[in-house]
């Protein structure tokens, strides 16, 4: 299934490839070469225009201090522009919440870096007892743990709301099989975050919940930030959208996963997240306030692992933080995908400046489209041209979805009407190798490829695809099945008539037999 999904990438960046001109096209008109907030603002503008975005709302920081906040769009079908006060899905950027969470225990002596996940949680467990035993704090933190992409993906489908959902579903690891040593390389899995909510969990004897809540909302002014769904939209969440084939559709009603709250479901507004930014910037300290030492912050930040996903890199990976240099700028960075939002901040430390960006739709294909756009952002923010758009092909690859569809039923037309001529010209029908090659094996080709997609859609994945890529599950289901029935329809029709009589001759040959009995 992972491969699967990276194969589906692949073709999106070849895609891109070739559209290259064409996606150039549509980027014609040029952002103002400054650094002011007008040219940046002028560039959320083109982006959101170019990528059909309902809403955003952008903030940007300077040493302490907030120095631009601007929405965009709509909030929600028909509103107002969101405000910087305006709640959205914060998705993975939760991350360095939890992170620095843990190492503000760290340094109150309630956890060890290098400590094993079972000191905190003693029946976690993995397959391999020697390999539970191994894995540590650090491991999570660094995303080197073992622990799968996947693993971290099947509970983004799970809803159980219950207060234990995090502790059942990491207790149903204990079967798992880790996809390489511990410690050996970098594997991105939110489960390696989950398992970190839990020891804050056990070291704090607070819920996560609440322990964020007191320890990093409060202390940062955050006021306008959440742990829960209903909370945020007593207090005007804005309304997520899951893009159908590049085209937001409004989802009003989508739950979150409880169990995941940890790796990727907080939620908080543009102003709240310049105060953590500032906090970031700024060693730790935001106004009177110290929320973790500057050690602390720099251990966050510091690469510790070069890190990939899905086999293309991205850079390092420290404490919940992404790290690349882009030219002369080096940004300390971090994304978010949930189905129906997507978030971008990051930290220029050299410049000592962050920006924060909210974004009210999403689809699974769409993040290396808008972690594209933060990056260019970034570099706008230091001064620098942002590079060229390398996916702007994939919006048009989402909209080319619905030609499966279109061309399955070309495919049957044609199909029928041969067969049609077959039946009223015998000299016509193929013989031999000619037959099984041309009209039998050659189309079975792209009904076999078109039939794959329902491979997903049958396995333990198939909730996420379904929230995260609702158009490429419709099509998997729909064309998927269609093909893989018609594969047998089609080659049971061609034999059948490529053998029988043709049907006028048969008709003409039971009339003469009756005329001579007569």
């Amino acid at each position: 299934m992972k491969k699967f999904l990276f194969q589906l990438l692949a073709v999106c960046a070849v895609l891109a490839l070739t559209f290259k001109l064409f996606a150039k096209t549509g980027l014609a008109k040029s952002v103002p070469d400054s650094t002011s907030y007008e040219a940046i603002d002028a560039y959320i503008e083109q982006q959101m225009d170019r990528l059909n975005v309902p809403g955003a709302v952008l903030a940007i920081v300077e040493d302490d201090k907030i120095v631009h906040l601007r929405g965009f769009g709509q909030a929600r079908p028909g509103g107002a522009v969101p405000s910087p006060q305006t709640p959205f899905i914060l998705g993975s950027t939760t991350k360095s919440f939890t992170a620095l969470a843990v190492m503000q225990l760290v340094e109150a002596g309630k956890i060890e870096l290098d400590a094993p996940v079972q000191r905190y949680l003693p029946w976690f467990r993995v397959a391999d007892p020697q390999a539970s035993a191994q894995m540590t704090v650090r491991h999570l933190l660094n995303q080197t743990s073992g622990l799968s992409l996947l693993s971290g993906w099947i509970p983004l489908a799970d809803f159980d709301d219950r207060p234990d959902a995090s502790e059942r579903q990491a207790r149903a690891l204990s079967t798992l099989v880790l996809t390489r040593p511990v410690g050996s390389a970098f594997e991105y899995s939110n489960m390696n975050y989950n398992l970190l909510g839990l020891i804050i969990e056990a070291a704090s004897g607070e819920s996560y919940e609440a322990y964020i809540e007191n320890h990093i909302f409060a202390p940062l002014e955050m006021r306008h930030s959440y742990t829960t769904r209903a909370e945020a939209a007593q207090n005007g969440l804005a309304m997520g959208h899951r893009y159908w084939f590049a085209a937001p559709i409004a989802a009003p009603d989508l739950p979150l996963p409880r169990g995941s709250l940890a790796s990727g479901q907080l939620i908080s507004s543009a102003e709240d997240m310049a105060n953590y930014l500032i906090a970031q910037l700024n060693e730790g300290r935001y106004g009177d306030v110290q929320i973790l030492s500057p050690a602390g912050i720099a251990e966050l930040h510091r690469p510790a692992v070069a890190a990939n996903f899905m086999g293309a890199p991205t850079g390092q990976y420290g404490m919940g933080w992404f790290i690349e240099d882009h030219g002369q700028t080096r940004i300390i960075f971090h994304n978010g995908t949930v189905p129906d939002f997507d978030t971008y901040m990051a930290l220029l430390p050299e410049q000592k400046k962050g920006v924060m960006l909210l974004i009210n739709a999403d689809h699974f294909m769409m993040t290396p489209v808008f972690t594209e756009v933060g990056i260019g952002l970034s570099t706008l923010l230091a001064g620098e041209s942002p590079a060229p758009i390398s996916f702007g092909a994939i919006p048009w690859v989402l909209r080319g979805l619905l030609l499966i569809p279109a061309l399955q039923i070309v495919g049957v037309t044609l199909t029928l009407r041969r067969l049609r001529r077959w039946h009223q010209a015998p000299d016509s029908r193929p013989r031999g190798g000619r037959k099984w090659g041309r009209y039998i094996l050659l189309p079975l080709i792209p009904n076999l490829l078109v039939a794959l997609l329902l491979i997903p859609m049958l396995g333990a994945i198939r909730g996420f695809v379904w929230l995260f890529m609702p158009d490429v599950s419709w099509i998997a289901l729909i064309s998927g099945s269609f093909a893989a029935l018609w594969i047998f329809v089609r080659t049971g029709l061609i034999l059948w008539t490529l053998r029988s009589a043709p049907f006028v001759g048969r008709f003409s040959a039971g009339r003469g037999s009756r005329l001579q009995t007569r």
